[in-house]
């Protein structure tokens, strides 16, 4: 009898979560996140933040900064009607390149330890690649929309996309950027194997982009280094593996539930960008594995319910979009989780809604405004038994 009522309690309860609003939970789960990764930023940014600024609070104050941005942006995004971009792919992809371009100009660009990824505005630092990811997944979506209306074959798709995919990630490749160049390939991919084409030809363009993508890794000195002390950080743990094996210290003293917030000592100098592109390590530090694990738990069912809006969207562009961006916030979870446990090389891509960051957070943000949207007008099976599909009422 208990057997019983446990499960008829678990059904009901699957029921209800199939009741709610997709958009609803995205937008608890976003908010989740944002407050938790504010938080974390807080704890792990102190001495960066004193030793920078001259103040404990500076890094969080920014990020608080950055963050009522981005909570602005997702508001405008998630309530405009996501068809609407569709009339601006253009223009934002344009702005996108333009950006790549620009910062590749001498003397106009903010160069960070050898990059020049970043154009500088007064005291706020904008980073185009970030920009790029989002006018990628609409492009895509449309371009993708418009062959397929137009009675086009799938070279019409097939060959614009790799064009267009492969000038961004070359620009971005350029500054140097492996991570964000693998993003936008997968975003790209993704759009691609969503849209139906035949899977042969998907397969040799993603087989190019990886050989191209090992050569430009064993080619230059930098990120030839990465890769050696990805293979073998032990040999590396002074130099190069420094940053990994640090942080797979911090990972393993934080045990079940960790040190307590604030107290580990990753963030005390022994971990470079403890705030930003290590913050799990600082997560699994001070909470523990539980702490880790929630938030892979949150953005893995960001994941999901973005998918879920996906396939409930009214048109095939609202589908492909939200696989597009479901994508680009998966992608970058697997590379920055692997790269601070060492199952992938460091790469420096943020973790979504939780890293410290800028433009990264509020075009982050915006994606997600957008699929917010996608969510607002989704179609759900009617419970009749003609399975009529019927609008759910926007959030």
């Amino acid at each position: 009898m208990t057997a019983t009522n446990a499960a008829g309690g678990t059904a009901r309860w699957v029921v209800t979560l199939r009741r709610v609003p997709t958009s609803t939970i995205l937008v608890a789960l976003i908010a989740v996140l944002c407050v938790f990764g504010t938080v974390m930023v807080g704890a792990a940014s102190e001495v960066v933040s004193i030793e920078t600024y001259g103040s404990a609070w500076s890094i969080m104050v920014r990020q608080c900064m950055w963050l009522g941005l981005g909570t602005a942006v997702l508001v405008v995004t998630a309530r405009m009607d996501y068809r609407r971009l569709r009339r601006l792919a253009k223009v934002i992809l344009i702005v996108g390149f333009g950006g790549l371009l620009l910062v590749l100009v001498p003397h106009l660009a903010v160069s960070v330890t050898g990059s020049s990824r970043w154009l500088g505005f007064g005291s706020f630092d904008v980073q185009p690649s970030e920009i790029m990811k989002l006018a990628l997944a609409i492009f895509a979506a449309d371009l993708v929309v418009r062959r397929e209306e137009a009675g086009g074959s799938e070279r019409t798709i097939l060959g614009p996309l790799v064009l267009v995919t492969g000038a961004a990630a070359l620009l971005v490749l350029v500054q140097p950027d492996m991570g964000t160049t693998v993003v936008l390939g997968c975003i790209g991919l993704s759009v691609l194997l969503a849209s139906g084409v035949s899977f042969r030809p998907v397969a040799k363009v993603a087989g190019a982009v990886v050989v191209i993508a090992v050569v430009a890794s064993l080619v230059d000195p930098y990120r030839r280094q990465r890769i050696l002390a990805f293979l073998n950080p032990g040999a590396h743990a002074s130099g190069s593996g420094y940053q990994v094996a640090q942080s797979l210290i911090g990972l393993g003293s934080g045990h079940l539930f960790g040190v307590g917030l604030g107290s580990g000592t990753e963030q005390w100098g022994y971990l470079p960008n403890p705030h930003s592109d290590f913050i799990f390590s600082v997560i699994g530090q001070d909470l523990g594995l539980v702490g880790a694990l929630f938030v892979i738990v949150l953005l893995g069912a960001m994941c999901w319910f973005g998918l879920r809006a996906a396939t409930r969207a009214p048109d095939r562009f609202g589908g492909l979009l939200g696989v597009a961006l479901v994508c680009w916030i998966a992608v970058e979870t697997l590379i920055n989780v692997g790269a601070v446990i060492g199952l992938l090389p460091v790469t420096g891509i943020p973790l979504p809604f939780v890293s410290y960051g800028g433009s990264s957070l509020v075009v982050t943000m915006a994606g997600a405004g957008v699929l917010v949207s996608i969510a607002r007008h989704e179609r759900v099976p009617s419970p009749d038994r003609l399975g009529v599909e019927r609008p759910v009422r926007p959030a």
